[in-house]
């Protein structure tokens, strides 16, 4: 099979080949969903028109909000069969559309024949080799106590001195995704992470960039940027990252 982008009109003198198995093509982002409900609305990980490219996404069935939040060891076996899945349908790294997914990132990425990048948490290291000696990164996560030492080592994070934390566990509108309800009110949620976002600023000042750690926080990156004038990392900036990465195209322009 040809590896990455096919440049046309020109065709390539190769033999091309596919995978026994192999329905599909030409999605090389393959993400993993949790089996929630609540509307994924644009911005969101789980909506497909939030990226420029195709994705394929494998919903993990039966997997709950209670299981990722605790590291539940039950979801490695789902996480690594529904890997596996998307792997036959020819994707080229594997997302999990939840932070806490970071939980599993060691042992799914050695069990797996493809890159893996569960948790936009991955991008830690990196956002704090740009910042100054003595600026922190702030993360902005769904539920705090649950962003452990643990899943902060599974991703690369082994010192925390140089993060801050803050969890939207208890904004009222924000529950209603914790909770899995089927609904929301965008509005309120925007307003009320956007005021969560200037109140944790205001309270760490010596933040030099927020990550937002949540699937579900993508649509309000704009916001909380314009809020509070500081660089704003989420699961978008991970997941176009990787697929600059598996997908190279040729460039063109003048000279």
């Amino acid at each position: 099979m040809v590896y990455g982008f096919m440049p046309g009109p020109e065709q390539v003198d190769v033999q091309v080949l596919v995978p026994k198995g192999q329905a599909v093509a030409g999605s090389a982002i393959g993400i993993l969903v949790l089996d929630l409900w609540y509307p994924y609305l644009p911005g969101n990980v789980a909506n497909a028109s939030t990226f420029s490219f195709p994705v394929l996404y494998k919903i993990l069935e039966g997997s709950t909000g209670a299981q990722i939040l605790t590291g539940d060891p039950v979801l490695l076996d789902m996480i690594v069969d529904g890997g596996r899945e998307l792997e036959k349908q020819g994707v080229r790294a594997i997302i999990g559309a939840c932070g806490y997914f970071g939980h599993f990132q060691k042992e799914a990425a050695a069990i797996l024949d493809v890159p893996v990048y569960l948790s936009s948490v991955l991008q830690i290291p990196v956002i704090r080799r740009g910042l100054k000696l003595n600026q922190k990164v702030g993360v902005i996560c769904a539920v705090a106590d649950s962003l452990t030492p643990r899943l902060l080592s599974q991703c690369g994070v082994c010192d925390s001195s140089d993060i801050v934390i803050v969890g939207a566990q208890d904004l009222p509108e924000f529950k209603n995704i914790i909770q899995s309800t089927g609904h929301f009110n965008n509005y309120k949620i925007e307003r009320q992470l956007v005021g969560l976002a200037k109140q944790f600023v205001s309270d760490n000042q010596d933040i030099g960039a927020i990550l937002l750690e949540c699937s579900d926080m993508p649509p309000y990156a704009w916001a909380i940027q314009k809020a509070v004038g500081l660089p704003v990392f989420d699961y978008t900036t991970l997941i176009n990252w990787v697929y600059d990465a598996v997908i190279r195209r040729p460039f063109a322009g003048s000279m």
